[in-house]
C-alpha cells in the first residue's frame, strides 16, 4: 500500500483544523443524500463544481471537508446565545505551491439549529424610554412575540487561511464573515446583526489539538485497507475566537425609521469593539476525505473523486 507523504498529511491537518473552526450556526438546506459508509458524514461535498472536477490529482488535488459540532455558545456585547447541532461543509483544493481553495456547496456551506435567544425580545430591548418601543414592550406577555431565534449565516467567502495555524493552537486560522438574523414578528424578515457589507469578520484558534485518526476505503466508502480513497479525522477540539468586532443591528422593526434596531443596539451593547465577544464551539468533529493516492487519478483526480461520492449514494 503507498505511504502518505509527512507533506501531504500536514496540510490535510491544517485544512481540517482551520475549516472545523468557523462550524458555527447556519442555514438549513434542502435534504441531503445519505451515503455509505466512510463517505456517510460528507453528504454535502460540492464534488461536482468545476474549481473541484478541474482538478489534475498533481498541481491541485480535492477533498471534501466536514465539521460539526453539537455544542457551544457565541457572546455578542451583553448577549450570549447557545448554540445546537452545527454543520459545516465544503470542498479544499491543495495547491502544489502550498495554498489552500476552498470550494462552497451549491447551497449553503452552514446548516444548523436555531438558537433561541435567552429573553427574546423583552431581553433585547425591554424596558426602552423610546414610546413607540415601550408600546411593543407591553404586549410581550405573549411568548410566541416574545421569542426571538437567531441564525449565523455565511456573509462572503472565507480568506486569510494560514495552514500552519491550523495545527497549533492560539494562532489565527482563518478569516470567515458571518452575518446573523435575528427573527421575531416584530422584527420583519430582514433584521441582521452586521451585514454583507459589514460582516462579523470570524477568526478561529485551536484552544487544543485534536485526536489524530487515519482510515482507509474503496470508492463507494466500504473500508478496504487497500482501497483507493483516505479520509482523515480530527475528532474533540474546542475552537474559539474572542477578538472580533461587531457592528449593530440594522432592518429591525419592518422599516420603522430605525427606532427597533436603536433599541435592539442599546439594551445588547452593539456595536461591541473587539474583546467584548466570544466564540466556543465544543467537542468539534471534523473529517477529511480525498483520493489515498491522488497522482494516480492524474490528470482526471477531480472526476474521480466525484464518481467515487456519487458511487456511494444509497
Amino acid at each position: 500500500m503507498p505511504l502518505v507523504s509527512t507533506r501531504t498529511k500536514l496540510a490535510a491537518v491544517s485544512a481540517l483544523t482551520a475549516l472545523g473552526s468557523f462550524a458555527a450556526m447556519g442555514t438549513a438546506t434542502a435534504a441531503t443524500p445519505q451515503l455509505n459508509g466512510s463517505w456517510a458524514p460528507l453528504d454535502r461535498c460540492p464534488v461536482d463544481a468545476p474549481a473541484m472536477l478541474a482538478t489534475d490529482g498533481i498541481d491541485a488535488t480535492p477533498q471534501c471537508v466536514v465539521s460539526y459540532s453539537l455544542s457551544g455558545t457565541i457572546k455578542l456585547g451583553n448577549t450570549t446565545v447557545v448554540t445546537g447541532k452545527t454543520n459545516l461543509q465544503f470542498g479544499a483544493v491543495q495547491n502544489l505551491d502550498g495554498t489552500t481553495s476552498v470550494v462552497g456547496t451549491s447551497g449553503s456551506s452552514l446548516i444548523a439549529d436555531s438558537a433561541t435567544v435567552p429573553g427574546g425580545l423583552m431581553g433585547l430591548m425591554c424596558p426602552s424610554d423610546i414610546p413607540f418601543v415601550t408600546d411593543i414592550c407591553r404586549q410581550l406577555s405573549d411568548a410566541k412575540l416574545n421569542k426571538i431565534t437567531a441564525t449565523m449565516e455565511s456573509a462572503g467567502a472565507p480568506s486569510n487561511f494560514d495552514q500552519i495555524a491550523g495545527v497549533v493552537t492560539d494562532q489565527p486560522i482563518v478569516t470567515v464573515p458571518v452575518r446573523i438574523r435575528l427573527q421575531n414578528p416584530f422584527l420583519g424578515d430582514n433584521c441582521y446583526i452586521g451585514s454583507k457589507a459589514n460582516p462579523i469578520l470570524l477568526r478561529p484558534k485551536n484552544a487544543n489539538a485534536p485526536e489524530f485518526g487515519f482510515e482507509v476505503f474503496n470508492g463507494d466508502g466500504t473500508p478496504n485497507d487497500e482501497g483507493s480513497m483516505s479520509r482523515l479525522n480530527l475528532l474533540g477540539s474546542t475552537q474559539y475566537d474572542d477578538s472580533f468586532a461587531v457592528p449593530g443591528a440594522s432592518g429591525c422593526g419592518l422599516g420603522w425609521f430605525g427606532v427597533i434596531d436603536a433599541a435592539v443596539n442599546l439594551k445588547t451593547g452593539l456595536p461591541a469593539a473587539a474583546g467584548k465577544n466570544k466564540l466556543v464551539l465544543n467537542n468539534t468533529q471534523t473529517h477529511l476525505a480525498g483520493l489515498f493516492a491522488p497522482g494516480l487519478a492524474a490528470p482526471d483526480a477531480g472526476k474521480v473523486l466525484s464518481q467515487n461520492w456519487h458511487s456511494a449514494v444509497k
